[in-house]
């Protein structure tokens, strides 16, 4: 880890309103509750502040944007640089436009949208109710769940480039594909314009309860997960191929692939993160020798590893 990042970079920062915290711990912001530290975490105010800090952070240091941190692996050797977290309190308006659109902040958890449309009565964001993160992560990785994604829903979207520069994005500008958007990994989106369809509070509801009981049935929703680990890939599914190659409960240290649905890895024992990952790993080179499928990550890995726990990719990636 470096020096204190903060008192390097000056004392422009003493105008910054939001919060500044130096080598702050990651373990606690993400849902499997591993990593090291970050150099510097900040909290932005609000658009203006958001904006303001990234016209003057010098160019050179690297900049991570995190959301509630349930689809986020943090490596054990920390995160060199900045990591921005969005605040509920400066990015998790909600506002109903008309009668068909909701304009809602992007650390605003993706339940809360779907709650937002029943309670005016709008269908089409019950899928959300389902997914356990914020609508940031959603708009980068096109988040979906029984049959519903996010570009089904999406009109445009507020962002920031990392020199501090407001743009705003239609949705054809995210080129879409499956759990994938195309545009630059620096964007930092605040806010997102969506559109539903009128529909009957019960019937919403009804559906909402299906989701919800469906991640209770099926899923380990009470455990230090990060949900679905792996993508589907084309022509099957990530548990199907993970339980063909005998890796259903299947445990690296303290961390295991779930026996109630083995695409979720869970933190069973006190893992770290490299005990994570190298489960992950182990899961992918066990499926390619069975099955002929390469397993993709889901779940976002970021950071160093320790020295001598490093866990190389199965087939040489990173």
């Amino acid at each position: 880890m470096s020096e204190n990042l903060l008192d390097k970079l000056g004392s422009w920062t003493d105008n910054v309103k939001g919060r500044l915290t130096p080598h702050a711990d990651m373990s606690r912001l993400t849902w499997f509750q591993v990593g090291g530290k970050a150099d510097l975490l900040f909290q932005p105010n609000d658009e203006e502040d958001l904006a303001f800090f990234l016209k003057n952070l010098p160019s050179d240091i690297p900049v991570l944007v995190v959301g509630v941190g349930s689809n986020l692996l943090v490596r054990d050797g920390g995160i060199s640089g900045v990591v921005i977290r969005l605040s509920a309190k400066g990015f998790g308006a909600l506002e109903k436009i008309d009668d068909t659109c909701i304009r809602a902040g992007t650390a605003l958890p993706d339940k809360r949208l779907a709650a937002f449309a029943l309670e005016h009565g709008l269908d089409g964001f019950s899928f959300y109710h389902g997914i356990p993160g914020a609508l940031g992560g959603a708009l980068r990785m096109n988040a979906g769940a029984n049959g519903s994604e996010t570009k089904d829903r999406l009109l445009e979207a507020v962002a920031f480039d990392r020199k501090g520069c407001r743009h705003v994005l239609n949705k054809d500008d995210f080129g879409y594909t499956y759990r994938h958007s195309s545009l630059p990994d620096d964007l930092i989106f605040t806010q997102a314009l969506f559109i539903g369809e009128k529909g009957e509070k019960a019937d919403i509801q009804k559906a909402m309860e299906a989701v919800q009981n469906h991640r209770e049935t099926v899923q380990p929703v009470r455990e230090k997960t990060g949900g679905s680990t792996f993508k589907n890939p084309e022509g099957s599914s990530a548990w199907r191929e993970i339980d063909a190659a005998g890796c259903r409960g299947l445990m690296v240290g303290g961390a295991q692939m779930s026996e109630m649905h083995c695409n979720f890895m869970i933190n069973k024992d006190k893992a770290s993160a490299y005990d994570l990952e190298t489960l992950g790993e182990t899961v992918r080179a066990r499926v390619l020798k069975k099955s002929g499928v390469k397993l993709e990550w889901e779940i976002k890995r970021f950071g160093s590893f320790k020295e001598g726990k490093i866990v190389p990719g199965f087939i040489g990636e990173g």
